[in-house]
């Protein structure tokens, strides 16, 4: 079955090249639950985007059973895990069922097809391996996203990579790109070695985009182990370390990637040079270009909002915003009992609980935070929202300290799922998004981009696509940049004052004193952020870099 013959448009001859796209996550719809934060709302968007420019593309992915996990709350309210199987009846069974190799062993991987008009997408396939084919151990492989097991999430990478090349190669073997978002979907690059028996061949066919500065983000593993687990397919050992450079114990996932890829990018103007500067010692990898990371605006803004704008419609803009702030406000109380003010601040920050991201860092210094919150004028509400990852221990505890410490605040609170759906209503409601990271180890982010597609103002340290967006002032708060080659205790003593003072002498004045000029930063901040954080420009740019054309 050809590719082209599952695309129920008319491709755009803008967009002809052939293109599969490979994820290990995917955030196309709520009800979908292929995703885990970052990484998979910025693929969804690019296959929302991709749909909307009638592009030749394919999106493959993997059904994962139970999820990331579903976020839910303990009898003390604090957070819990929960793995529930999941079934989606609108996925239709292509038929197709390859073979791979797991630790030596047979595997069948079973591709699930997502109709485009669906959800407005590319054509996508999810594989599986809980068929019944597989033995036990086998279909556990595709159970949980990011399995905590080491051995189990090499697999997962396996299935990506060799079962999605085979499954691409079933669909249409005359695809020309295989684009890897992130390095999950490795192994496909030995899949291609063992077909051509020539690197540059596999160049030829091959982009990566990385994402991420943090070392969690670009694994390393034991060649050994790797070996063990069939990653590199038929290759021999010899073969391996010829193809991919490696000739120590350790096998970095991302630096092969740059190796056997033709071009590469980062995600944000500064992420590129971060990422040439972080792999410029190693030798033999492509070049590493930037495109910046965007949002599908068609999903994430809210239309009425929008069409205030477009109408310069200030009563019905404003009138529009305030409902939308009276929905956060009333999921706010069905979650939590707690009733907030519509005409009080709401501030959010909301995202994934890593470490750098810094959730606590508003409560650096805890007797100024306390003052900041028992205050009745210019009164202050607060929202916390996000995943941790369901092993790491220490961020749940974080997470829960936040929910402790909040928990008698009646204008404080965290919120649970961050999924699509609450994402959504936190940026569509909120008045300021929050963003703390520590610079510059945010390689894009994104949630702030549909905050502003949606009249909420960022708040936030220059890192990522900020810098490439913000006019302090004018379509945002932007903190000053602190020393980081300095402790990281002192940059977050630096960036607490910085951001502490700002809020009490700028934000709140602007926000309760002169309402007209925060409802014109509103405005601002909608109208700069699209089209250029549209992911129609980033669906653009990445066919730039297919054909070779992005400068």
């Amino acid at each position: 079955m050809s590719v082209s013959n599952l695309h129920p448009y008319k491709i755009n001859k803008k967009y002809e090249k052939k293109v599969a796209y490979f994820s290990m996550e995917f955030a196309i719809a709520q009800s979908l639950k292929t995703y885990s934060g970052g990484l998979g709302y910025l693929a969804g968007s690019h296959m929302r985007s991709a749909y909307d420019l009638k592009q030749n593309m394919i999106g493959i992915g993997i059904l994962w059973k139970y999820g990331y996990y579903d976020q839910v709350r303990r009898p003390d309210n604090g957070m819990d895990v929960l793995f529930q199987e999941k079934y989606y009846t609108f996925l239709k069974d292509t038929g197709i069922m390859v073979p791979i190799y797991i630790n030596k062993h047979q595997v069948y991987v079973k591709a699930m097809y997502l109709e485009p008009e669906i959800f407005g997408t590319v054509p996508m396939y999810f594989l599986t391996t809980d068929i019944p084919e597989n033995d036990y151990l086998a279909r556990t492989i595709t159970h949980r996203l990011y399995d905590s097991d080491t051995a189990a999430k090499i697999a997962q990478c396996i299935v990506l990579g060799m079962g999605g090349a085979k499954v691409v190669e079933a669909l249409d073997p005359t695809i020309e790109i295989y684009h890897m978002n992130e390095a999950h979907a490795l192994p496909l690059v030995f899949h291609l070695y063992d077909k051509f028996k020539d690197t540059e061949e596999v160049k030829k066919r091959v982009v990566f985009t990385t994402h991420t500065p943090e070392k969690a983000g670009n694994e390393e593993h034991p060649i050994a182990l790797l070996e063990k687990l069939s990653f590199f397919g038929h290759l021999s050992f010899d073969e391996v370390r010829k193809v991919s450079g490696e000739h120590g114990d350790i096998f970095s996932h991302s630096l092969v990637a740059l190796r056997l890829a033709k071009v590469a990018n980062g995600v944000s103007k500064l992420h590129g040079e971060v990422s040439r500067e972080m792999w410029s010692d190693f030798p033999g990898i492509c070049e590493i270009k930037s495109i910046t990371n965007a949002q599908n605006m068609k999903y994430w803004g809210d239309v009425g909002i929008r069409k205030a704008l477009d109408k310069n419609n200030d009563k019905e803009l404003k009138h529009r915003k305030m409902h939308l702030k009276k929905r956060l406000i009333e999921h706010v109380a069905n979650q939590t009992g707690k009733l907030f003010d519509k005409d009080s601040i709401i501030i959010v920050w909301a995202r994934r609980f890593a470490e750098y991201k810094r959730s606590t860092l508003l409560m650096h210094d805890i007797v100024r935070f306390n003052k900041l919150m028992a205050r009745t004028d210019k009164k202050v509400q607060v929202i916390w929202a996000g995943k941790p990852y369901p092993g790491d221990h220490g961020a749940i505890s974080v997470f829960n300290h936040l929910v402790e410490l909040t928990k008698h605040m009646p204008n404080a609170t965290v919120l649970t799922p961050y999924e699509l759906e609450l994402s959504k209503l936190l940026k569509v409601g909120s008045d300021v998004w929050l963003n703390t990271p520590r610079r510059p180890r945010e390689a894009s982010g994104t949630s702030g981009m549909t905050a502003a597609m949606n009249g909420s103002i960022n708040f936030s340290i220059q890192d990522g696509w900020v810098c490439e967006y913000a006019k302090h002032g004018v379509n945002s708060f932007i903190l000053p940049i602190v020393d980081e080659n300095r402790p990281i205790e002192f940059q977050d003593d630096e960036d607490n004052k910085n951001l502490m003072n700002m809020l009490e002498n700028e934000i709140l004045p602007k926000y309760y004193d002169t309402p007209e000029e925060w409802f014109k930063m509103v405005k601002t901040t909608m109208s700069d952020v699209v089209p250029f954080f549209d992911a129609d420009r980033m669906a653009d740019e990445y066919y730039q870099l297919y054909n070779g054309e992005l400068k």
